[in-house]
């Protein structure tokens, strides 16, 4: 791991820290470095594995929450995509009564016996789901104002970069930031799952989907920063919520990236479903588990169509 750290990190690191900082109101300089991206053993969008050189860059120290993007909202009078009534020209094929606004929400199946190559027995279609009402109508914010925001799109996460004068960071930086100077750690804190015995993250525990038994204390999102930070000093890189990258994702991507700075192809293709463009999200949720995902892994990737919104979905910024 090659690092150094510039002026602008050094003031950062002299005058802030957590102990007085507002975790959810600050970001932190990443030094510029060459990382190993990926993994050897992993999935097939995962390899091959490769050298990347980065830039300096800021990154949130935490994903933005419902507090930070409720400012965005009454500054700006933003709808989100989940909030919109879809146009009936765009489906054409679509009985009106099923052209709702909402998003998709978690649902967990009550059948004991769930085959894991279905996520429909456990993702919902829910009218009137949205970030204010994460679950549905009858759901709101209150006691949630620092978990991260949920059921916002790409097209969402783009538009509050856009206000707030950043940007979302490629799927280079955040592995790079997530790792946190670590290499080729398993995860983002180090070798270990629960390093004596404590969870680091907010992932799932129990029968996935059936059952959370939330031994790390949640059952759903956490607030923000309620987990031990990384090495660069940015908490919830893993698990938590899944975070939206700027990338387009290729499955093929990492066969020929460029080394320095990678921007992401120049379109999207998953052969899982080819006529749907997609875009990358990082990170893991507290859906996560090893029996179906593992997604809280540094180098898992994950994908969805830029207009989807989903309960265990967020983002933060770089600059």
């Amino acid at each position: 791991m090659k690092r150094s750290v510039g002026l602008a990190g050094v003031i950062f690191f002299l005058f802030s820290s957590p102990a007085w900082a507002d975790p959810t109101n600050d970001m932190v300089w990443i030094p510029p470095g060459t990382f190993w991206m990926g993994r050897a053993d992993g999935k097939p969008d995962e390899q091959p594995l490769h050298q990347v050189s980065l830039s300096g860059f800021w990154l949130d120290r935490t994903p933005v929450c419902n507090a930070q993007f409720r400012k965005f909202v009454e500054a700006t009078h933003y709808v989100t995509v989940a909030e919109r009534h879809p146009d009936p020209k765009d489906f054409p094929d679509a009985p009106p009564a099923s052209l709702a606004a909402g998003a998709l929400v978690f649902t967990p199946p009550t059948n004991a016996l769930v085959s894991l190559d279905d996520p429909g027995r456990w993702w919902s279609f829910v009218a009137g789901a949205d970030w204010r009402h994460p679950r549905g109508p009858g759901s709101n914010l209150q006691g949630l104002e620092r978990h991260p925001v949920t059921q916002v799109c790409w097209d969402d996460a783009q538009a509050y970069a856009r206000w707030a004068g950043k940007r979302l960071p490629t799927e280079a930086e955040f592995e790079y930031a997530a790792r946190g100077g670590l290499d080729r750690a398993p995860f983002v804190w180090g070798g270990e799952r629960q390093p004596g015995g404590q969870w680091m993250a907010n992932i799932w525990q129990g029968e996935f989907p059936r059952q959370d038994l939330a031994r790390d204390g949640f059952a759903g999102t956490s607030p923000v920063a309620s987990f031990p930070a990384n090495g660069y000093h940015l908490f919830d890189m893993s698990g938590n919520v899944w975070e939206w990258c700027a990338d387009w994702y290729r499955p093929d991507y990492y066969a020929h990236s460029p080394a320095h700075n990678p921007p992401g192809p120049p379109d999207s293709f998953d052969p899982d479903e080819p006529r749907l463009p997609k875009r990358v999200l990082r990170g893991g949720s507290f859906l996560c588990d090893d029996s179906y995902c593992g997604g809280y892994r540094p180098a898992t990737r994950m994908k969805c169509s830029p207009d989807t919104g989903l309960s265990n979905t967020g983002f933060r910024c770089a600059k």
